[in-house]
């Protein structure tokens, strides 16, 4: 598996490279952003996963982490949302197909010939990050909405890879919330049988509730804008502390008066986020 570089800047002392590769989980190239400080390294790694309707190059040119990221000293990496191309199962919603992989691996046609984001990350990617760059082989996981729930859910089932998780606006429990219901339905079949058991593994919430990784993470951060137009209906932050509280996982929940869903709530707080993660990365 080779990673073809298509873009290089500089930035913050550092090199940002825009990547594709062709990937055996998804059978699509995929496509990626690492940001790598100055210096010889090696360097901890910090994975952000992207929201709905999201490409690797929303936070690698909105988020402004790349500051904070040589300060500390953290490689990030910020892949594709979901695998894309000619082929590959796609829905006119942007809630949906191309844009909305959910960070799991579809059992359900058509999604399940390409659809398999678990799996291109925790078998792929980080293996491959991991023999590419000059890493400690340590990493953190963090993101936005979809990838928010992704790094929440991925650090629960697999807390072996992780040594902390953070999130922005997260999708906290997707078996209770439209967009989960939609793209769990589609990519999972019913919420019943063997099913609820998948469901139930890719619900934040519901993880936390059952005690999974609740030693691994000594806290979890998780910033939330008040004003975010989703925050009623789809992301149910209450649902998440009630869990966390009910087990005993430490969980810091930050409601952000006046911040939306944005990218400019991001901004606003990512330094805190890659601060956080660098601490633990130190340990």
């Amino acid at each position: 598996m080779t990673l073809q570089t298509t873009k290089t800047h500089a930035v913050h002392g550092g090199t940002l490279r825009y990547l594709k590769h062709d990937s055996a989980a998804t059978g699509t190239p995929m496509t990626l952003s690492v940001f790598v400080p100055g210096g010889e390294g090696p360097f901890p790694v910090l994975i952000w996963l992207s929201g709905l309707t999201c490409t690797e190059d929303n936070f690698t040119t909105k988020a402004g982490a790349y500051r904070a990221a040589a300060e500390h000293g953290v490689i990030i990496v910020a892949p594709d949302t979901s695998p894309r191309g000619e082929g590959v199962a796609d829905d006119p919603a942007y809630d949906l197909g191309q844009g909305a992989g959910f960070y799991l691996d579809a059992t359900q046609a058509p999604w399940a010939a390409h659809f398999r984001m678990e799996s291109y990350l925790i078998d792929e990617l980080i293996p491959l990050i991991d023999a590419e760059f000059p890493t400690t082989g340590v990493r953190s996981i963090s993101g936005h909405s979809m990838g928010g729930h992704g790094a929440l859910t991925l650090a629960l089932n697999h807390p072996d890879l992780f040594r902390s998780v953070s999130a922005f606006a997260p999708i906290c429990s997707p078996t209770r919330c439209p967009w989960g219901e939609k793209a769990f339905t589609a990519y999972l079949g019913p919420n019943e049988g063997e099913g609820r058991v998948a469901w139930d593994r890719h619900d934040a919430a519901k993880l936390i509730a059952a005690g999974a990784a609740r030693d691994a993470y000594d806290d979890i951060l998780i910033d939330q804008g008040d004003a975010d137009s989703f925050l009623t209906e789809q992301l149910k932050p209450e649902l998440l502390q009630a869990a966390a509280e009910a087990a005993g996982q430490i969980l810091t929940l930050r409601m952000q008066p006046g911040y939306d869903h944005s990218y400019f709530f991001m901004t606003s707080f990512i330094a805190d986020h890659v601060a956080f993660h660098a601490e633990r990365l130190r340990r």
